[in-house]
């Protein structure tokens, strides 16, 4: 069942009446309040620029704990290189308008709007979304960016302009020590060769439930 969100009150449907596809609602705003409380739901929006704003809760999940990280032996000479710096909530908006010009295999444009990138940008200032950034000689070439809901990184999207520049970056994000479940959403090869398996929506739920500690992001914090 999809339902039409109200346009003042910021409350959401039970996630589990979502479609099969985890849509979920229709409608609605970004403005901070309401996108919270979707990702303390498990909800996230994710539409273009022609449809209204679409609302997701799939029934399955796809998540990393940091310390089931695979990382490969080539990809840790990578990281004890030095070749790449790494800081945490330093070019934010830069961060998501690169991902919002990544191309993507299959998909025609981007689902990260020009109001998406400003309702992030905003939920940023207030704390709660954040970024890794990849540096190579001074200039910006991977990084990611998402929203924490206590110890639960809710990834958003990354993008790399240097081979494994994207893997560092969730390298770090992981290493940090903040988060305890990384939410990658839904599924792709590149992250479950990292370590990333499906859960049930329930599952995630509970781990939502159980990790609304607060957190701290290592803010410019630099490695490598």
């Amino acid at each position: 069942m999809i339902f039409q969100l109200d346009a003042q009150s910021v409350s959401f449907p039970d996630p589990a009446l979502a479609e099969p596809d985890g849509l979920l609602a229709i409608g609605g705003d970004l403005r901070p309040e309401r996108l919270m409380a979707a990702y303390g739901q498990g909800i996230f929006p994710w539409y273009s620029d022609d449809t209204p704003i679409l609302w997701y809760s799939p029934h399955e999940r796809f998540v990393l704990q940091p310390e089931a990280l695979k990382i490969s032996k080539s990809m840790r000479q990578v990281l004890r290189s030095g070749r790449f710096g790494v800081t945490h909530d330093e070019a934010f908006a830069e961060v998501i308008a690169a991902c919002s010009a990544q191309p993507r295999p299959g998909q025609d444009g981007t689902w990260i709007t020009d109001d998406m990138q400003l309702a992030y940008t905003e939920l940023h200032a207030l704390g709660h979304a954040h970024s890794v950034e990849v540096w190579l000689a001074g200039k910006l070439v991977g990084g990611l960016y998402g929203v924490a809901v206590g110890a639960v990184f809710c990834g958003e999207s990354m993008f790399s302009k240097e081979a494994n520049a994207s893997k560092v970056a969730l390298a770090s994000l992981c290493q940090s020590g903040t988060y305890r479940l990384v939410d990658c959403q839904v599924y792709t090869d590149h992250l479950a060769s990292m370590g990333a398996q499906m859960i049930t929506r329930e599952a995630y739920m509970r781990l939502i439930k159980a990790q609304k500690s607060p957190s701290v992001f290592p803010k410019g914090k630099t490695i490598g």
